[in-house]
């Protein structure tokens, strides 16, 4: 076999030459994992939210086969996903073929000559690495959309059960005099927030004081005129993408929302010289479980459906800003997305909102007929 390269992750760097382990194959595998981390640490990959949960699955895929890379076979990912879809009923198809891909990553890397795993494979258990994963046992990407059919955009009055939710929860724990008043008007301005700027959940949760800016365009709004987001996400390794995301008037209300919040609410959890906008108790900014958490007992309350997420309110910003004839670019700027078919696979538009399109064409259609289009 040819000769491994000086390459992040190669074998020869991170597997000692010359060492006799007590019980060498949970060494070399320990090694290979290793190296793998290392080779996607060269490509900028974000470590706790790719690399180390890639590391884990492969972790946990051995643990089942309870054999090594150098002896696993295709029949083993086909009973490995077979027995997850066993135990999860819900296993969605989104989620398979993300495992599937991190492990055929992984085969990837591990069968490649050029970190050198084959020879050291070979020369010390007689067996070498095979890519187990192919066109057969992998599930190919037949859709654009493959999430869960039944999250999507809120309506309006969802929304506003949601809303009217946050504001009672306020109420009733001021009436009965209990702790949790200040986190939960907190709660309640994030939530209405997220909406009201199509947030996902890390970049609401990245927010700084810094990022409420001014629109020299609409004086009105003083500093709540937009936000500019530094956590968007980001893609194939490079480093968060960045946006600003202007205030609209169909959610000029949130203006007040942030003014009280930062008036009122914020000032007492003693942040002191604390950027973050949303905080904690503990003076410390809000963590994402925590956003979740909130969003999950308002929901609840609202008796709205568990499948509702924080983030089908960005969905429902997509699609409300849509129903109000926002431009599809306009839109598509606003919340990010590099494609505008990523914008679209959001949108559900209402049959009232549609109903109108077709009522406008109509009459504009008519209107040329008879010759007296507006």
């Amino acid at each position: 076999m040819s000769r491994a390269a000086n390459l992040p992750g190669a074998a020869h760097l991170v597997l000692v030459d010359g060492v006799v382990h007590l019980d060498p194959e949970p060494a070399v595998f320990a090694a290979m994992l290793e190296g793998w981390a290392l080779q996607q640490r060269a490509r900028f990959l974000d470590m706790q939210n790719t690399i180390g949960p890639r590391v884990r699955l492969v972790q946990r895929f051995a643990e089942f086969t309870n054999q090594y890379p150098w002896q696993w076979q295709s029949a083993d990912v086909e009973a490995f996903i077979a027995h997850l879809r066993s135990q999860r009923p819900r296993f969605a198809v989104s989620t398979a073929r993300s495992y599937q891909n991190t492990l055929r990553l992984f085969c990837d890397y591990a069968t490649d000559a050029r970190y050198g795993w084959p020879t050291k494979c070979l020369d010390r258990f007689g067996s070498v690495p095979a890519q187990i994963l192919h066109e057969w046992n992998t599930i190919s990407h037949s859709a654009e959309y493959e999430g869960d059919p039944a999250r999507r955009p809120l309506t309006y009055d969802e929304v506003q059960q949601l809303f009217d939710a946050a504001d009672g929860k306020v109420e009733e724990i001021r009436s009965r005099r209990r702790k949790g008043a200040l986190a939960a008007m907190r709660d309640s301005a994030l939530v209405k927030t997220v909406y009201a700027f199509g947030l996902r959940r890390q970049e609401a949760r990245g927010l700084d004081l810094a990022d409420l800016r001014r629109n020299a365009r609409v004086p009105e709004y003083g500093r709540y005129g937009a936000l500019f987001v530094r956590y968007g996400k980001s893609s194939k390794g490079g480093p968060p993408k960045r946006r600003t995301v202007l205030t609209v008037p169909e959610f000029d209300w949130v203006v007040d929302v942030l003014d009280h919040y930062l008036e009122e609410i914020r000032p007492g959890f003693s942040p002191a010289k604390h950027s973050a906008l949303w905080m904690t108790e503990r003076r410390g900014r809000i963590s994402l479980r925590s956003i979740d958490d909130a969003f999950s007992e308002l929901r609840q309350l609202a008796g709205l459906p568990e499948e509702l997420d924080l983030h089908c309110l960005r969905h429902s910003y997509v699609t409300h800003l849509l129903e109000f004839d926002y431009p599809e670019r306009f839109v598509q700027d606003q919340v990010g997305h590099e494609y505008a078919s990523t914008t679209s696979i959001y949108a559900g538009v209402s049959d009232e909102y549609r109903n109108r399109l077709v009522q406008r064409s109509l009459k504009s259609r008519l209107g040329r007929l008879w010759g007296t289009e507006s």
